[in-house]
């Protein structure tokens, strides 16, 4: 945590910047570039998901893991439910290590696709060295480092993310009518609602959900913990919030200004900011501001890596083998834990899984079912209690990383797995913990929550 010595500045464009991967300039702009503006309520989501964790998660976690003593999520679980058998611990250490590293080779495979199509270097060339230059400063830096490097990653993309779609709407002769001419040709819809009917609608409430993932992402609530005044969270909120909205609009305008940018369109739809680029600057600018989205991935990158080492030292290693262990010896094992992760991500990634969307989604649904409903419910309730916990924990991970398996037996419409799998891990957290009151009537006070 950096001795918890963040400042607000610092908090909010790392935590922003550990989100927005490089789905923020790839899959994000491709969604509105082949479905028109009706897709942009997954930024609607994204804003509301990220304001409500500021506003009630943020200062709230940050005294409550300092109460706790507390660095990672699996300590925190574990001291707020007073569970002295290391189940919660455990249960949530591998599954924050397992998504984590999912979500981590999906940055990966979007890595060695920007550096095929940047400078034709070979994909597991790419990935490699990817994985080399975040492995070696997060490896020496630490968790100070990783955020510093964030808030520069931020401030680098922010700049070229406004200012490429601005550079590319000066070359539509007729600009935004040619947007509306191209998509009409196209057939790609520029209204917010595609249509009146109720799938529609729904269509679009499915994307808002895609906000409720942020209560449950390790990589980013660990930055809350770190800010040195908890009292400065609400400039931080509103630093963070203003950042987020802007990249949002930038990447929604590459989306739209690519319809008419591209008329017969391109292979790779999730490259069109990359191509955009390739054609409006010279290859000496165009490489340094591509470097944005290599940026955006090695900031979110970063952060995840840095939390998988965490907890396997802290949770892993500390809990269960080296209880006594001094602090240069678990440092020796969060660094060789930042290599064998780093090594996990490098091997799913050579699968060249063809689209970073569905990779970011399924870790995204799997972390935020597994951890959102829990987090809010240790903040918020009295009483949960462990059982709850666990409960919410299994049947978060489960859902959310089966659903796809079972979504055509249950319902005609493609449910996102985030929707039953965070709404069942929040009703069995409640229905468990009511279920086996009695058993924790006795619990040290100390172990209920208590941190307004």
């Amino acid at each position: 945590m950096g001795n918890r010595s963040l400042n607000f500045w610092l908090t909010a464009l790392s935590a922003h910047a550990s989100d927005m991967s490089a789905w923020l300039f790839m899959a994000f702009p491709a969604a509105i570039f082949i479905g028109g503006l009706s897709k942009v309520w997954i930024a609607f989501g994204l804003l509301g998901g990220m304001f409500f964790n500021w506003q009630f998660v943020a200062k709230k976690l940050r005294l409550a893991t300092e109460k706790y003593d507390s660095y990672t999520l699996p300590s925190f679980f574990e001291k707020r439910f007073g569970d002295n058998t290391g189940t919660i611990r455990l249960l949530t250490a591998i599954t924050s290590v397992f998504f984590l590293t999912c979500y981590l080779s999906a940055g990966l495979i979007a890595m060695g696709f920007l550096f095929e199509a940047l400078f034709k270097i070979d994909y597991f060339v790419g990935l490699s060295l990817a994985s080399f230059v975040v492995v070696a400063y997060t490896f020496f830096g630490g968790f100070v480092t990783v955020a510093w490097t964030d808030l520069f990653q931020a401030l680098f993309l922010l700049i070229v993310i406004i200012f490429v779609p601005v550079m590319a709407y000066t070359h539509l002769p007729n600009g935004i009518a040619d947007i509306f001419e191209m998509a009409a040709t196209k057939n790609i819809s520029l209204n917010f609602l595609q249509n009146n009917s109720s799938e529609s609608m729904l269509t679009n409430v499915f994307l808002v959900c895609w906000g409720l993932g942020y209560f449950g992402q390790p990589h980013i609530v660990t930055k809350f913990m770190g800010i040195n005044n908890p009292n400065d969270v609400y400039k931080a909120k509103y630093v963070g919030m203003a950042w987020q909205l802007m990249t949002l609009i930038a990447a929604c305008c590459i989306g739209l200004i690519g319809i008419a940018f591209f008329p017969v369109g391109i292979p790779n739809s999730e490259l069109v900011f990359v191509d955009m680029v390739k054609i409006l600057f010279n290859p000496l600018v165009a490489g340094f501001i591509l470097c944005a989205v290599l940026a955006a991935n090695m900031s979110t990158m970063d952060s995840q890596i840095l939390v998988c080492a965490s907890i396997i030292s802290e949770d892993f290693y500390k809990a269960f083998f080296g209880k006594n262990a001094s602090q240069k010896k678990l440092l020796l094992i969060s660094r060789m834990s930042v290599i064998l992760v780093s090594l996990v991500a490098l091997g799913i990634s050579f699968s060249k899984n063809p689209s970073v969307a569905d990779a970011v989604a399924y870790a995204w649904y799997g972390l935020g079912s597994s951890f959102g409903p829990l987090v809010l419910m240790s903040l918020y309730s009295r009483d949960t209690n462990k059982y709850g916990a666990i409960a919410g924990i299994v049947v978060g991970g489960v859902v959310s990383s089966s659903w796809h398996l079972v979504n055509d037996y249950i319902t005609v419409y493609t449910l996102p797995a985030m929707i039953p799998g965070f709404f069942l891990s929040l009703l069995s957290i409640y229905v468990v913990s009511m279920a086996t009151r009695k058993e924790t009537v006795s619990l040290n006070p100390s172990t209920r929550a208590d941190v307004n």
